[in-house]
């Protein structure tokens, strides 16, 4: 079982900046590669950006260049840092950890935080 709690949300105006942070515990050595993903009202969750254990990030087309996700393994923390918020980036932001499969060690599944909301004023 892995745990993940998610810290750093709050209202900022247009322009500002937050570091999100999600602390894992738990069979964190089970996790293959960790993520954020973010659900406004009325939308569905969408990815954000994800980090591999090999440092191979993905980002989103609407915050490249304005989010960067990294990943303290000796701390088993992920971090989103927010640059140039918009409005639009309101939402409730999610932690996700996905497990590989080892027989005997570790299961395939993937884990999600409680959630951190962001607010972006105009």
């Amino acid at each position: 079982q892995v745990q993940l709690v998610e810290s750093g949300g709050g209202l900022v105006q247009a322009g500002g900046s937050l570091r999100l942070s999600c602390a894992a515990s738990g069979a964190t050595n089970c996790i293959s590669s960790m993520g954020w993903y973010r659900q406004a009202p009325g939308k569905e969750r969408e990815l954000v950006a994800t980090i591999g254990g090999g440092g191979s990030t993905v980002y989103a087309d609407s915050v490249k260049g304005r989010f960067t996700i990294s990943r303290d393994n000796a701390e088993n923390t992920l971090y989103l840092q927010m640059n140039s918020l918009k409005p639009e980036d309101t939402a409730v932001y999610y932690c996700n950890a996905v497990t590989g499969l080892q027989i005997g060690i570790c299961s395939r599944r993937n884990y999600w935080g409680q959630g951190t909301q962001v607010t972006v004023s105009s």
